[in-house]
């Protein structure tokens, strides 16, 4: 395995110069803060971006957990690449990465940001991360599977336009990484947790979501409940959330900092009722 290694401080673009230069040195599997990237999707891993403390997201970056790095220690084992590209803030940071995730460091090639990026795109790029903030993930498609789109359809067509007789297996979409954004319509995010909570038959009509994605994406809830007496409530609100987590996470590859659950009403019943 070759291992190329992209390095420079936080901001400075690595994760937006990362697919164009995998493509000039015919590499299809990243790494980049966590996160095991395969021919443009997410094989393994979880993002350090989302961390809560920044002592949190260096080590979710350089795999310090070791049930992190024997997952993708695993994803890796199976997929075999012969190239491999690793993005880190520094030359230490490179080794830490390879030596956590147990890599043949034997053929190595650093490759500075400044051979990347001209000095003008890397003020740029820094001037972004400190007034904005944004983040980038070197992920150029995010899938949605039919079956799954499907049923957003049969539950919601008035979010999607009249030519949705196009959709093939996947349906994908493709932002760029130079200067554009994703754009995610608040009716669809709305729709995948209206269609997650009602899986559960103790959830009511009462529905209302809300999010931000200001600092971190993060989601609030607000629902009603049905249920029978003497059923715990906190292990319901609890699957909830996971599931609510998931199916964001899998569908829009957005993992949300936080989910909060607001119970607006609760009508009891006896079991046999139910």
């Amino acid at each position: 395995m070759h291992i190329y290694a992209l390095f420079g401080t936080s901001g400075t673009g690595k994760s937006s110069s990362a697919l164009k230069l995998a493509h000039q040195l015919q590499v299809d599997t990243i790494i980049d803060d966590g996160i095991l990237i395969y021919r443009g999707q997410k094989a393994a891993g979880s993002s350090a971006k989302y961390e809560k403390t920044k002592i949190q997201a260096v080590k979710r970056a350089i795999f310090h957990y070791q049930d992190h790095a024997e997952e993708v220690r695993q994803v890796l084992w199976q997929l075999s690449p012969e190239r491999l590209l690793i993005l880190g803030t520094s030359q230490r940071m490179i080794h830490r990465i390879i030596d956590a995730l147990r890599l043949p460091a034997a053929n190595l090639t650093f490759i500075p940001i400044e051979d990347v990026k001209s000095l003008s795109e890397i003020e740029a790029a820094k001037y972004i991360r400190e007034t904005q903030g944004k983040h980038v993930i070197p992920i150029p498609r995010i899938e949605v599977e039919r079956d799954f789109f499907q049923r957003i359809i049969a539950s919601a067509q008035q979010i999607f336009s009249a030519k949705k007789e196009i959709i093939g297996e996947t349906t994908i979409v493709r932002p760029t990484f130079f200067g554009g954004r994703i754009q995610l319509n608040e009716q669809v995010l709305k729709k995948l947790v209206q269609i997650t909570c009602q899986r559960f038959p103790e959830v009511g009509p009462q529905l209302k979501t809300s999010y931000t994605f200001d600092d971190l994406p993060r989601l609030t809830i607000s629902l009603s409940l049905n249920m029978a007496y003497l059923q715990p409530v906190l292990p319901l609100l609890s699957r909830i959330q996971q599931a609510v987590f998931a199916e964001i996470s899998y569908s829009l590859e957005i993992a949300p900092a936080s989910i909060d659950l607001y119970v607006s009403a609760i009508s009891l019943h006896k079991k046999d009722q139910a």
